[in-house]
């Protein structure tokens, strides 16, 4: 790796230590908060599905953004929306506001991760290919994944720990402490390399034609398709596994108020995502497609939450989750690289927002339907329905891979050198 490129790669690890760090202060105590608030199971995972309908809604205009006016600006936008829209979550919970104005302020936060999503990613890449770095992507998307777990191991523990010292919206106003000083880094370090926006005077027909641009370079590719047809399955259960183990494990632990216990979930899932992040390129060495990775993911992972659904002895939940999280972290790079080697740089944030936006639009249907089967069969149950909804992805991945794309084939780096490693 050369000295353009290691600098490039090193602004990147910087904005995901920190964007990572503000956000994880409160995913260990969400859940917690939200029920905290007065809402019930059904409404506080309903909430998540606002924030989820928030970035399908926001995904495609602020793709406009990133690709229009640049990486950078859109980047610079989300930490001040998602400041302002946390902010207003902490106001919610100080006058326990009905569920109306949970689900509009949910919107604004999906709104600011949808400034994120696709732009830092699209950012990173393009920079690369600018700087003549020709190593494997899995690699620097396996690094990436491995400060952002290093940072939600420290955010959510330090999230669960002042909670239980303070009260459960300290953690929120600390993220937008964190967000703010991420908007003064960003705008100091971050600037566009090896892309050039394209901007228009007309944002209506700029976003029919990045939503045109997302369909013709993503859905009309076959195996990108099928990537993205599979990812509102996986997406869902990610997102209701991980708020629905903070007060699955509470109730195991049999104290409600052990906030840092909801806190120690969190940061296992940041702990696996270093493991699998290093592991990433290592596992991807070891079979000739990306697609078999993947595969053999979703199959596993399904089987961990059926197993984790029947459990209930706190200890073995808590390593089924480090298995399911390390196993699912594992194949995320290898995921993120197939993709990236098959769509063309111009669309590349584009359709990488498009990617997420068919993500979250799972998040919308799965969270609340499973938030209503927990309160109704309770959290096992809800879990053990969760790996059911897993498994449905496979089909599409098998799908994916019947289309032999070059980029299934793709070599990795798994051994990289000393240099490379630097941060």
């Amino acid at each position: 790796m050369n000295a353009a490129a290691r600098k490039i790669q090193r602004i990147y690890l910087t904005l995901t230590l920190g964007n990572t760090l503000a956000a994880s202060f409160i995913w260990g105590v969400n859940t917690l908060f939200l029920l905290d608030a007065g809402l019930t199971n059904f409404e506080a995972f309903a909430a998540n599905a606002f924030f989820t309908a928030g970035m399908v809604i926001f995904e495609v205009p602020t793709g406009v953004i990133a690709d229009g006016w640049g990486r950078r600006v859109s980047f610079l936008l989300g930490t001040v929306t998602l400041a302002g829209s946390t902010y207003l979550y902490y106001l919610l919970w100080l006058l326990s506001a009905p569920f109306p104005w949970w689900a509009a302020v949910s919107i604004l936060l999906g709104l600011g991760f949808t400034f994120f999503s696709g732009a830092v990613e699209a950012w990173l890449v393009d920079a690369l290919h600018f700087s003549g770095y020709e190593g494997g992507l899995e690699s620097v998307f396996g690094r990436g994944q491995m400060v952002s777990g290093v940072a939600m191991l420290v955010g959510s523990v330090a999230g669960g720990v002042i909670a239980q010292a303070t009260d459960l919206g300290v953690p929120f106003l600390v993220r937008v402490g964190v967000l703010l000083a991420m908007f003064a880094l960003a705008f100091w370090l971050m600037h566009d390399v090896g892309f050039t926006p394209e901007r228009s005077a007309h944002p209506l027909r700029a976003t029919r034609a990045v939503l045109s641009a997302s369909i013709d370079n993503g859905l009309k590719i076959p195996p990108v398709r099928y990537v993205m047809l599979a990812a509102p399955f996986s997406t869902g259960v990610g997102y209701y596994v991980f708020y629905a183990l903070q007060p699955y494990l509470l109730e195991l632990f049999g104290d409600p108020r052990a906030y840092s216990v909801a806190g120690l979930a969190a940061a296992i899932v940041a702990g696996a995502e270093v493991v699998g992040g290093w592991l990433a390129p290592h596992v991807r060495g070891l079979f000739r497609k990306r697609t078999s990775v993947l595969i053999l993911s979703a199959c596993i992972s399904a089987l961990l939450l059926l197993v984790l659904g029947i459990t209930q002895v706190f200890w073995v939940a808590l390593a089924l989750l480090t298995l399911w999280a390390v196993v699912d972290s594992a194949a995320m790079p290898v995921r993120q690289a197939y993709v990236n080697d098959m769509i063309p740089s111009k669309q590349r944030a584009t359709v990488l927002s498009f990617a997420s936006l068919m993500g979250s639009s799972g998040g919308v249907v799965v969270q609340p339907a499973l938030g209503r089967g927990a309160d109704v069969f309770g959290y096992p149950a809800s879990l053990a329905m969760a790996g059911v909804i897993q498994l449905f992805v496979v089909p599409f991945l098998l799908a994916s891979r019947r289309q032999g794309s070059p980029a299934d084939v793709a070599k990795a780096s798994t051994t990289p050198s000393t240099e490379e490693t630097s941060p």
